[in-house]
């Protein structure tokens, strides 16, 4: 099974969801784009990332342009932008799906106050995909 995440930068939110979903089912094949991808992973969904054993530090933001020509079962789309901006692709796509989050690249206040942002976010994307997988794929 072929899946494709969507956000706007790729350096949060999407990481995250492709990280838990590998994690859940190595046999999936995930991958995770952006509609204006970000320069690097954001060091803050590393971080949390690693709280759960998903080491996303070789990981790097990609433009859904190189995902164009590609057939995929679901993509999924996990912020509005990315669902209002999300391109048409030339191959087959199954099924189209949005699982929108926050966008913990936006908090703001002390440390702590933004790594609880990065924290809840990440658990809500655990939560989310998992059903997702529950639902959809096992």
């Amino acid at each position: 099974m072929r899946i494709l995440i969507l956000c706007t930068g790729n350096s949060c939110r999407s990481q995250m969801a492709e990280g838990f979903l590998k994690s859940f089912d190595r046999s999936l094949e995930v991958y995770s784009a952006g509609t204006a991808p970000s320069e690097r992973v954001h060091p803050k969904a590393v971080q949390v990332m690693r709280e759960e054993g998903i080491d996303l530090s070789a990981n790097y933001p990609k433009n859904v342009d190189c995902f164009i020509d590609e057939p995929f079962d679901f993509v999924i789309t996990v912020c509005d932008h990315a669902r209002e901006t999300c391109p048409v692709f030339a191959g087959q796509v199954k099924t189209r799906l949005h699982i929108g989050f926050d966008d913990p690249a936006e908090a703001t206040g002390s440390e702590e106050e933004v790594l609880a942002v990065f924290r809840r976010v990440r658990d809500e994307i655990k939560r989310d995909f998992r059903k997702f997988y529950e639902e959809y794929v096992r």
